[in-house]
């Protein structure tokens, strides 16, 4: 498998606090030359939702920068079942969650900080993503929208197991417990997928303040209609926000340039979307 950045990542990128929540507890990272997306909902208190939420996305960052210069997966969990870059997008993950409890232990104001995390990394043809959490990865294809990452919540579980229905699920006020967040114990769990990325499908990451407020028809059809990733991405926030807006929404769109574009028009994209 190659892993070979895309040479051409179109991308769109749009994070709003919503209409209900005084801070903006999501945070993002963009390193398209890495082909590397970083999406991260914060938890806890005072304002410690959004510090762990960017600990999180610059730590992740920060490591796999390093990892393309250096050495595979330095962590002695690395799973021999799982590529490299999967391995080491798990590692920065589990760094980050280190990260978060350093963190949190010198400011006793920040204990019980955590945060959810979706990132992906793209190669030619390929999606290999990273996942802690609720936030989640979508694809659209031929106009069919597709969950790529399987929610680490309660209700998820309960539905999993056939204790509650979808419907059931969505109506539950338990819908914001987490079985997994990063930063909350000494180890945390992460999952990896990899997955097709070819010419003509739309990759999407996103909090759960998109979701609770919009049917997966809704959010396909605004991938499949809006050609600008941009567009889409402030679009689907839009739509979110008028839909009720409830909780933070972040959303990043992401897909493969048309092959005839130029430097200059590339240059547009990632300056837009960043």
């Amino acid at each position: 498998m190659s892993t070979e950045p895309f040479a051409e990542i179109e991308f769109g990128a749009q994070s709003d606090r919503g209409r209900a929540r005084e801070n903006n507890e999501d945070c993002f990272r963009a390193v398209p030359e890495l082909g590397l997306f970083v999406l991260s909902d914060g938890m806890g208190g005072q304002a410690s939702g959004e510090i762990a939420s960017r600990i999180v996305c610059e730590t992740v960052v920060e490591q796999c920068l390093d990892a393309a210069e250096s050495s595979p997966c330095s962590s002695r969990n690395c799973a021999a079942d799982i590529s490299e870059l999967g391995n080491q997008l798990a590692d920065a993950i589990r760094l980050a969650n280190s990260a978060v409890r350093r963190a949190a232990d010198q400011n006793p104001a920040q204990s019980g900080m955590g945060a959810t995390v979706v990132a992906v990394i793209l190669t030619e043809e390929r999606a290999t993503i990273a996942h802690v959490g609720d936030s989640r990865a979508y694809r659209l294809r031929n106009g069919q929208l597709e969950q790529l990452t399987r929610d680490h919540s309660f209700v998820a579980e309960q539905v999993n197991q056939g204790l509650m229905s979808e419907d059931e699920a969505a109506q539950s006020n338990l819908q914001n417990v987490l079985m997994r967040a990063v930063g909350v114990d000494a180890e945390v769990q992460v999952e990896v997928t990899e997955e097709l990325f070819a010419e003509g499908d739309t990759l999407l990451l996103c909090s759960d303040g998109l979701t609770k407020e919009l049917s997966d028809g809704q959010i396909a059809g605004v991938l499949a209609g809006v050609e600008d990733s941009q567009e889409a991405a402030e679009q689907l926030v839009d739509m979110a926000n008028e839909a009720g807006g409830s909780d933070n929404i972040t959303v990043i769109v992401l897909r493969t340039a048309p092959r005839f574009a130029g430097a200059f028009q590339r240059i547009g994209r990632w300056f837009k979307g960043s």
